[in-house]
């Protein structure tokens, strides 16, 4: 017995527009045009899928009045209560230290603008990430190297007024450099002339002290190669492929290399996702984030509390932090924003600009001792008494 054709799936499938999002109605028509194919679907069981869809979809859906805001609150604040306070922790790249745990969750909240521990994935693309030698290579030539990592000393001599610094042999050779290089490097960098004994370099300034002072904090943090912010490198291999992980994180000039696959390297620094690939790329960064360090402690909160979360920091198009700087801190109510933080200066500022206070939210009306505007509080009855007539 024949089925429904693809384009009758097609068109019925569609008819749910406007009552479920795109995303479920392309996911839909994707799962029964692969059915199809193996098997027929009648049309009396095409009807019973899509009322299903359209049943669950409608279930799924918050009942109008719920405090959607307090349950999140709770459903994330009780699990966080069970979380562990230390703050670094070996995960997968035992080299490498990652914040976890409730200090990582705060970092997340608070929208710091840099984490703690800054860290990279960074993917490679198919010709790079299968030969271990041009991973390496790669991971090499990110690191940044300063002149200070290579020197096995560096000392002033205020005798003579020179600069001295001894090379490290075996550093220079790991990190593909010699004595001329780096000689050349501090000489076009800061117009300076350097002199080569062996792995011995000389540098004299003018005669005074303070410029041997300031020649030799400039030398030693001189960058050689790399990228700037990256100050470790780990290469390991996953599944069939080399990964690089990096502790420190510079995103914009990492995803402008040739070698990287851009669809795939990510880092836990949400401020630099936001900059390189705008809010929407940061909204999901923080949903992510907090999912993946709540899953480390053996911890399940339901992602759409999360997303609430995430929407709320990002929803002006900037992100903020949940507190006074940001989102709390933002509210139209003057009783909302003295309820959480420094109540006097809210209050003080907002007597000076004249402020009103309309009370349509939930914490001023707690605070002014009235029904809150949700669930039962949300619907507004008025009765009228009838007369002896029997007229209203």
């Amino acid at each position: 017995m024949a089925g429904v054709s693809p384009d009758t799936i097609k068109s019925e499938v569609n008819k749910l527009g406007g009552e479920v999002p795109e995303s479920i109605i392309r996911e839909l028509q994707g799962n029964l045009l692969r059915v199809s194919k193996e098997r027929a679907i009648m049309r009396e069981q095409l009807e019973e899928i899509i009322g299903l869809v359209r049943q669950m979809y409608t279930n799924a859906m918050v009942e109008p009045g719920e405090a959607v805001g307090t349950v999140a609150a709770q459903s994330i604040g009780e699990p966080g209560t069970q979380m562990t306070l230390r703050t670094f922790h070996y995960a997968g790249v035992a080299e490498l230290n990652v914040t976890l745990g409730l200090p990582r969750i705060i970092e997340i909240i608070d929208a710091r603008k840099a984490p703690s521990a800054p860290l990279m994935a960074v993917f490679l693309k198919e010709k790079f990430a299968k030969s271990k030698e041009k991973a390496r290579e790669f991971a090499q030539k990110i690191e940044l190297t300063t002149v200070e990592d290579v020197a096995l000393q560096t000392e002033a001599d205020l005798i003579n007024m020179v600069f001295v610094v001894n090379l490290n042999r075996s550093h220079l050779q790991r990190r593909e450099l010699t004595p001329t290089k780096v000689a050349s490097t501090i000489k076009d960098a800061l117009k300076i002339d350097v002199n080569i004994d062996g792995y011995k370099l000389r540098m004299k300034p003018s005669a005074t002290l303070s410029e041997l002072r300031r020649l030799a904090t400039k030398v030693r943090t001189l960058p050689l190669r790399g990228i700037k912010g990256i100050t470790r490198v780990v290469v390991k291999m996953e599944k069939d492929e080399y990964v690089v992980y990096t502790e420190g994180s510079n995103f914009a000039d990492i995803l402008a290399m040739p070698e990287v696959d851009q669809t795939r390297t990510v880092t836990n620094n949400i401020h630099e996702i936001e900059e390189v690939l705008g809010i929407e790329a940061a909204r999901n960064a923080v949903i992510s984030e907090v999912v993946k360090t709540l899953e480390e402690q053996g911890l399940e909160v339901d992602l759409r509390h999360i997303m609430l979360v995430a929407d709320m920091m990002t929803a002006s198009g900037e992100l903020m932090q949940v507190g006074r700087h940001g989102v709390s801190g933002g509210k139209a109510s003057v009783l909302a924003r003295a309820s959480f933080e420094i109540t006097t200066k809210h209050l003080l500022d907002a007597c000076v600009r004249g402020e009103k206070d309309r009370l349509d939210g939930i914490i001023e009306n707690v605070i002014a001792g009235q029904p809150i505007p949700l669930g039962t509080g949300s619907v507004e009855l008025v009765m009228r008494r009838e007369t002896e007539g029997g007229s209203k």
